[in-house]
């Protein structure tokens, strides 16, 4: 179990996660190694190229603890499949947190001073500065600081806008995506032969989960998200007719 988990983990790179598997062989015994031959090769699964990763949560951790701003730069893939430098970012870290299998780092926007969200295997050149972080209950909204675990079902996406009240109808097939992508969050209640579900959540990752599961699901509020897909939906019969 512990081996699938590092070779799922897309940001663990290849020669780290070749190097992991070896040690957790090394503590076992020789029938339990001739099995892992069974397992697919780590170079064989998508996984983040930046060798820095770990060095990065190493002094996020770090300026956390100490409550010191960071500088770094932030890059996006191109077409050619390797990342590329789009800016130079200051921020307030404030946690890192694991979610759909990548490592994101909430921190405080020093230029705009607004939360953010930063892939942590998208970050490079990282380095710990003397500045002192800006508290997180001193930006807006955030004066009872963050319930974590609230704010991962609220963002089955990581988008930076405010979570709003979201109502939908749900095939009752899907029940189970439901509860694993809000979990807790959601309030459910039967409605006729669908059912009827509560979230609050981002409204630009509810309309990318919505058209996810376009044939199990209808937002029925807001109407602002509710006009978004059917516009989505507009364009997209444009492409394919």
């Amino acid at each position: 179990m512990l081996i699938d988990g590092v070779l799922a983990s897309k940001y663990i790179t290849a020669r780290y996660s070749k190097e992991l598997i070896e040690k957790l062989c090394s503590l076992s015994n020789k029938y339990f190694r001739s099995h892992v031959k069974n397992i697919w090769s780590v170079n064989e699964w998508s996984k983040t190229d930046n060798q820095a990763l770990f060095y990065n949560i190493e002094i996020v951790d770090t300026a956390i603890e100490q409550g010191k701003q960071i500088a770094f730069s932030y890059n996006k893939y191109g077409a050619d499949k390797k990342l590329h430098k789009t800016s130079d970012q200051c921020a307030s870290p404030y946690q890192m947190i694991l979610h759909n299998q990548r490592y994101y780092l909430i921190a405080c926007n020093e230029k705009w001073k607004n939360l953010g969200h930063y892939r942590l295997d998208r970050i490079t050149d990282i380095r710990l500065t003397d500045e002192p972080a800006t508290p997180l209950r001193s930006l807006p909204g955030h004066e009872n600081g963050i319930d974590y675990k609230e704010y991962a079902t609220s963002l089955p996406y990581m988008f930076t806008d405010k979570p709003e009240s979201i109502e939908f109808l749900a095939e009752p097939g899907i029940v189970d995506q439901v509860v694993d992508w809000f979990g807790e969050n959601a309030r459910i209640q039967s409605c006729g032969d669908k059912l009827k579900v509560f979230v609050k959540a981002s409204p630009n990752a509810m309309e990318y989960w919505a058209m996810q599961y376009l044939n199990f699901v209808e937002i029925l509020s807001p109407a602002s998200l509710r006009s978004r897909i059917a516009a989505n939906l507009e364009a997209a019969r444009g492409k394919y007719n």
